[in-house]
């Protein structure tokens, strides 16, 4: 998906800043001049954010732990996005399906968009930031383990505990969509 002009390219950069200015709490000790030149060094992932913002993710800005420090762009919408939901797993869940099909599958969707799955580390850092998906659940990457068995793994958050769950790669709810991330640095 591609961002269609320059007009909706700023759009989404007064979008995206607006977001951070107000959510300053999540990433304290990044600053959006930074945010900027980590975008402009890399015009390729204006597209992915365009996808990100498009269905429902309303992305900002996640910074990494590890011994160099990264700053990434993941979903922060309190549900799962609602343009990711209704979805399987992978195509092989999805070819596996007999009756109803449903219309895509997480990894190519995300593969499609230039954006990679949140793995099961990454959801309980966003989980520690703010409650998210009180109402729904996102799938998460899986391991290959429980993958090759036919399962995949999916995380919500109820009685303020985060939990992490399991279920067949080939099911598919209307309240389970996926959460993204875009690293930058």
């Amino acid at each position: 998906m591609k961002t269609s002009n320059k007009k909706s390219g700023r759009d989404l950069f007064l979008i995206l800043e607006k977001r951070f200015n107000t959510h300053m709490h999540r990433h304290p000790d990044v600053s959006w001049k930074e945010v900027l030149h980590a975008l402009e060094a890399k015009p390729v992932k204006l597209s992915s954010l365009q996808f990100m913002e498009e269905t429902g993710g309303e992305p900002d800005i996640l910074p990494l732990p590890g011994d160099v420090p990264q700053i990434a762009f993941a979903d922060f919408s309190e549900q799962s996005p609602s343009g990711r939901r209704s979805l399987c797993y992978d195509a092989k869940a999805m070819a596996s399906r007999k009756d109803i099909v449903p219309s895509s599958n997480v990894m190519d969707m995300a593969s499609a968009a230039g954006v990679s799955l949140m793995d099961e580390n990454t959801y309980r850092l966003l989980q520690s930031l703010g409650d998210v998906d009180t109402k729904t659940s996102s799938w998460l990457l899986t391991p290959k383990e429980i993958r090759d068995m036919g399962g995949a793994i999916f995380g919500d958050k109820r009685y303020n505990h985060v939990f992490i769950y399991h279920n067949g790669a080939q099911s598919f709810y209307a309240a389970r969509g996926f959460r993204t991330i875009l690293p930058l640095l």
